[in-house]
């Protein structure tokens, strides 16, 4: 069932029953109520086809069956159908419970057994802030052994063609065409994707993976007359851009902790992001979108 948080100038509208995902996330402006993230139906029963869905205990794909950490390999079965590897955890598919609600406030908790190895709490809040939206998650390792966590937070803003983004960043991934990684290059080097400047999204088909970012973003929507800074915390310093066309109405600016396959990349989880949790530690990370 569907829930909505609502004030003068903001409302969401959410699933618990459906990984705590959004269906929508508007401002009121000028006594209409203006997309922020795309709407889509609130009885979806998809959680791709939502606004906004949250990344626990990874963010991306995984690939090679799973990951070996601390000398053992741990499976990852596959989690979409549709999908060749595992993909986004498993938080965005489950049911949360609602601990609190208020016209502006809402937390939930979850209890995951999985995928493979993951044992672990987590608690999520939306808060209406005037205009904008705080998004606040921790998780907790509940299993009996030490593992790396990753998290982030996908949400899909409204596009339209006049939509520019400016996020800086240092370094980008680049992709294969099962959406591995391929190569990890100078933004610098791809102009079209070089967003520390003002810059529209390319007209074709992105979904890339940017690290070396501050944890500040704008999206401005000239033609609609606002405009938005997105913040993330320390633990999301950087961010994936997803879009699938030119022509498409919605884009995705994604803070994530890692990059996708960050369990199989050279070297240890935590030189791509990944947090080392021991049994019982935890995890926290925000990302705000503030309204201009």
């Amino acid at each position: 069932m569907a829930v909505t948080l609502e004030t003068a100038q903001a409302r969401i509208t959410l699933r618990p029953d459906l990984g705590a995902g959004l269906t929508g996330f508007d401002i009121r402006r000028g006594g209409e109520w203006l997309p922020v993230f795309r709407r889509v139906d609130a009885a979806t029963a998809h959680p791709f086809a939502l606004s906004n869905i949250v990344l626990l205990p990874f963010s991306g794909r995984v690939s090679g069956g799973g990951f070996s950490f601390d000398g053992s390999f741990h499976a990852l079965p596959r989690n979409m159908e549709t999908e060749r590897y595992p993909l986004h955890g498993n938080a965005f598919s489950l049911p949360w419970t609602t601990t609190d609600h208020s016209a502006d406030r809402i937390t939930l908790r979850l209890a995951a057994e999985g995928p493979g190895p993951f044992r672990y709490d987590a608690v999520l809040t939306f808060r209406l802030l005037g205009a904008g939206l705080e998004m606040a998650m921790t998780v907790t390792n509940r299993a009996a052994m030490r593992l790396p966590y990753g998290a982030g937070f996908h949400p899909w803003f409204v596009r339209d063609p006049d939509t520019t983004l400016t996020a800086p960043a240092r370094n980008v991934w680049l992709e294969h065409d099962d959406h591995l990684p391929r190569a990890h290059e100078p933004v610098e080097g791809h102009p079209d994707m070089d967003f520390n400047r003002p810059l529209r999204l390319p007209p074709r088909w992105i979904n890339a993976w940017f690290d070396g970012w501050d944890g500040r973003a704008r999206i401005d929507w000239p033609s609609r007359g606002i405009a938005a800074e997105v913040t993330a915390s320390e633990a999301l310093r950087q961010y994936v851009v997803f879009s699938p066309a030119g022509d498409a109405d919605f884009f995705c600016f994604e803070p994530v902790s890692h990059p996708v396959d960050a369990f199989n990349l050279p070297g240890p989880p935590a030189a791509h992001g990944l947090r080392v949790l021991e049994p019982g530690e935890s995890l926290a990370v925000t990302s705000s979108v503030a309204i201009l």
